[in-house]
């Protein structure tokens, strides 16, 4: 007997998306997704990495490896920008209006993007991973920004795009 296909639902769709456009990133240590949606239609996409034309990390290498500098602290010591970032900026330099919209993430944000994502007037995260950032969870119960945590498997993840290293704090 044949399984039923089960359609996915809205979050799993773009949560799905997120962890694809996760799968471009560079970076060694974090591979983080971000898709801007408004009315179930996708605004716009990012993933983190360093600006265009620049060298990727898994090439030149981590400043905050070699500085041994913990996930959550010091985010000027890294070449890349995170993936919220580069979707908010996709959107500016397409035009493309992001206010009163989600962002699906596949990591909570930090405090900088958080804080990028209130001046941006969006409505809704919905992230996938905990991040050691406390500044940001406070910043954040501090906005009128809904917040809330939807994951889907490792197993799923696996099969939808291969196997590729996410780092998984455990913190939410």
């Amino acid at each position: 007997m044949e399984a039923e296909y089960k359609r996915p639902t809205w979050d799993q769709y773009f949560m799905r998306m997120a962890y694809l456009a996760a799968s471009r990133s560079n970076c060694t240590r974090r591979k983080v997704g971000a898709v801007i949606v408004r009315d179930n239609q996708v605004m716009a996409t990012g993933y983190n990495g360093p600006p265009v034309h620049s060298v990727n990390c898994d090439i030149v290498g981590c400043i905050r490896d070699e500085l041994d500098v913990p996930s959550g602290e010091r985010h000027e010591l890294c070449r890349g920008l995170h993936a919220e970032q580069n979707a908010i900026i996709e959107a500016a330099v397409n035009g493309v209006g992001i206010k009163n919209a989600k962002i699906y993430v596949t990591t909570h944000p930090c405090v900088v993007c958080s804080k990028m994502l209130m001046n941006a007037h969006i409505d809704e995260i919905i992230y996938a991973e905990g991040y050691p950032d406390d500044l940001a969870k406070l910043m954040l119960l501090e906005s009128d920004i809904k917040i809330r945590k939807f994951t889907i498997s490792d197993d799923e993840i696996a099969s939808m795009i291969g196997t590729f290293y996410i780092h998984k704090t455990g913190e939410d």
